[in-house]
């Protein structure tokens, strides 16, 4: 079983989609914990890390081989985890910034502060030592309209700020929550997300922690 760790429920139908998708035999469990991220933008990710490994023993004890962490602010905290817990833990970005450090102008645009910073330290991290040219931007507004429920306003928000950046050869989403920004931008950059590689590489590694069991 892969446990998700959410910090919105706007989550939920997206990885559900995903997993009836590409495996549908996958069994689920989504945790959704919004008063993590208010948390963690007030005091700092490592504010949280009790409350996140408390939700996650719970998922542990409950049956989970694995676990996904969809929220890019909290996600090394969880990642960290993993000796802990004993079992696999991810964080959703992972494989959307190793694909992201193969290219060498990137610019990481966000609708939250908190998570420019832990993705940008993610994509150097992936690209062990080469040289990048890192940017980031925040869309502002953008995470008010997300709060007041105007899901097609933020997305717009995200859509145009892409638009905007040059001299770049890759645009990485920053958060799950943009992902479907990536589908609508019609520029040429390539503009990168983490909900679907995130999530096949968790029922992956689910799948394999399961059968080994």
């Amino acid at each position: 079983m892969l446990a998700l760790l959410h910090t919105s429920p706007v989550h939920v139908p997206v990885f559900d989609a995903l997993r009836d998708t590409h495996h549908p035999s996958l069994a689920m469990r989504h945790l959704v914990h919004e008063n993590l991220l208010a948390r963690a933008v007030r005091e700092g990710p490592d504010a949280v890390r009790p409350a996140v490994a408390d939700v996650l023993a719970g998922a542990v004890a409950d049956g989970a081989d694995a676990v996904l962490c969809t929220c890019s602010t909290i996600g090394g905290v969880a990642e960290a985890l993993t000796p802990r817990l004993g079992v696999p833990v991810l964080r959703v970005d992972r494989p959307m910034a190793a694909e992201a450090a193969r290219y060498r102008r990137i610019v990481v645009i966000a609708t939250q502060g908190s998570t420019l910073e832990p993705t940008a330290a993610l994509i150097r991290d992936e690209a062990a030592g080469r040289d990048l040219e890192l940017r980031t931007l925040v869309v502002e507004g953008a995470w008010e309209r997300f709060e007041a429920g105007d899901r097609d306003g933020y997305i717009d928000a995200v859509v145009a700020a892409v638009d905007t950046v040059t001299g770049a050869d890759v645009v990485v989403l920053a958060q799950a929550s943009m992902a479907e920004a990536a589908a609508r931008v019609r520029g040429p950059l390539p503009v990168l997300s983490s909900p679907e590689p995130g999530f096949r590489a968790a029922a992956a590694v689910a799948g394999a922690a399961a059968a080994g069991a």
